[in-house]
């Protein structure tokens, strides 16, 4: 069985196309990395877009352990992606792919192929040492993609009634937060969506 930690990054400024962490963010990200610290981390990966990569940069001086980069964490999309495109009209593409799994954006994946990359990293990267543990730092979207992709509404609703109502709010999946996944192929079993207990 492998365990996988999916982290949201830390907070960055709302609507704004700066990718640089807040001070609260900053401060989420050294929560984290004390709380991770404590845990056995064998390996540890992050998104290469600049918000996890600085959140992650934080961890892994904590933990001492690199932090590798991974193109299948990355965002569904981004705001500045699509050159001219308003923040307005990047949210109401954002909410159509909410409301539309399976529907191609202009610039990046549709819900289903976003949570379908997460699946891809969890199968690549399972090993079949007992209980290791591999950390990701990754986004929110990401995160709900792949646990609608794969696990049952009945089941997301016992873990975490909040996300089944809000998926994709920042107020159910939080900044820093973890999303805890046992893997033994092919079954996942779920242990905790967007935990923040240790930044409690």
């Amino acid at each position: 069985m492998t365990i996988f930690y999916l982290i949201r990054h830390g907070q960055k400024a709302h609507g704004s196309l700066s990718d640089a962490l807040t001070p609260l963010g900053q401060r989420q990200a050294q929560q984290t990395a004390v709380y991770l610290q404590q845990q056995p981390v064998q390996r540890f990966y992050t998104s290469p877009i600049d918000r996890a990569k600085a959140t992650a940069a934080i961890i892994a001086a904590t933990i001492q352990l690199p932090a590798i980069e991974e193109p299948l964490l990355r965002e569904r999309a981004n705001w500045g992606d699509l050159p001219g495109q308003s923040f307005e009209e990047f949210i109401a593409i954002w909410e159509r792919c909410n409301r539309e799994r399976d529907w191609q954006p202009p610039l990046g994946d549709s819900a289903r192929q976003a949570g379908e990359r997460i699946e891809r990293f969890i199968q690549t990267h399972a090993q079949t040492v007992e209980n290791e543990l591999v950390v990701a730092v990754t986004h929110g979207g990401v995160i709900a993609d792949f646990l609608l992709n794969v696990f049952p509404v009945a089941t997301l609703a016992q873990v975490h009634p909040g996300f089944v109502a809000q998926p994709y709010s920042s107020a159910v999946i939080r900044e820093c937060s973890i999303t805890i996944v046992d893997y033994v192929a092919p079954t996942y079993h779920l242990v905790a969506i967007a935990s923040v207990a240790h930044l409690e």
